[in-house]
């Protein structure tokens, strides 16, 4: 230790006023590093704050989050040209939600398969996709509005290859963009990874990475 005569509570002091200013991140248990890369903020719609309010007025407690996928756009060489906003939510409650938006817009899918992807998805507009939300996933606060944490979409890219169809192809430049661009908590990308059994796969991306 480089300064063995300093309390630990005076350590404790200075991490906690360090991390308040941005300065430092918890990594993991007792690792911190200095914070040179800004968090993942993306612009919430006025679109996506509605569909958020109205779930959450008539489902208070309900534990969900919301996203576009538009905010793909920015890690992808390729921009996309058609957009679906995404509910997910609780298993238990993926239905009230899906009957509550379907009073509110026209086109809502629930838990849509590859097939439906592809009839009917792919080729609208402001179409809402319900779906059921991996217990522990990673999540952020924007606006007092929940939203997928960035770790959270670089591991679904993964996985729901029907939902995040148009990324496939770009994965490893998506990944790239991102780790340089944002700062990624890799505790918690491994940590979710690793729920969603995609430890493997994420650990050669990030092997193969650029940075």
């Amino acid at each position: 230790m480089e300064f063995p005569s300093v309390a630990h509570k005076t350590i404790d002091w200075k991490i906690y006023e360090l991390k308040s200013k941005g300065i430092l991140t918890h990594i993991s248990r007792g690792i911190y590093s200095l914070q040179t890369k800004k968090e993942f903020n993306p612009e919430l719609s006025n679109n996506l704050k509605r569909i958020f309010y109205k779930i959450k007025k008539e489902l208070t407690y309900l534990n969900l989050c919301i996203w576009d996928s538009r905010w793909l756009n920015e890690f992808m060489h390729h921009q996309i040209f058609r957009y679906y906003i995404v509910v997910e939510t609780e298993k238990d409650g993926i239905e009230s939600v899906f009957n509550i938006l379907s009073d509110f817009n026209k086109i809502v899918f629930l838990n849509p398969d590859k097939e439906i992807f592809q009839r009917y998805i792919i080729n609208n507009e402001d179409v809402i996709i319900v779906k059921p939300m991996i217990s522990e996933s990673p999540l952020s606060e924007i606006d007092k509005i929940k939203t997928p944490a960035l770790e959270k979409l670089l591991v679904d890219c993964l996985i729901d290859v029907d939902l995040f169809a148009a990324q496939q192809d770009e994965l490893n430049f998506i990944y790239q963009t991102a780790f340089q661009k944002y700062f990624i908590n890799l505790n918690q990308i491994r940590r979710y990874a690793t729920r969603r059994n995609q430890q493997t796969e994420l650990e050669n991306i990030i092997l193969n990475l650029k940075l």
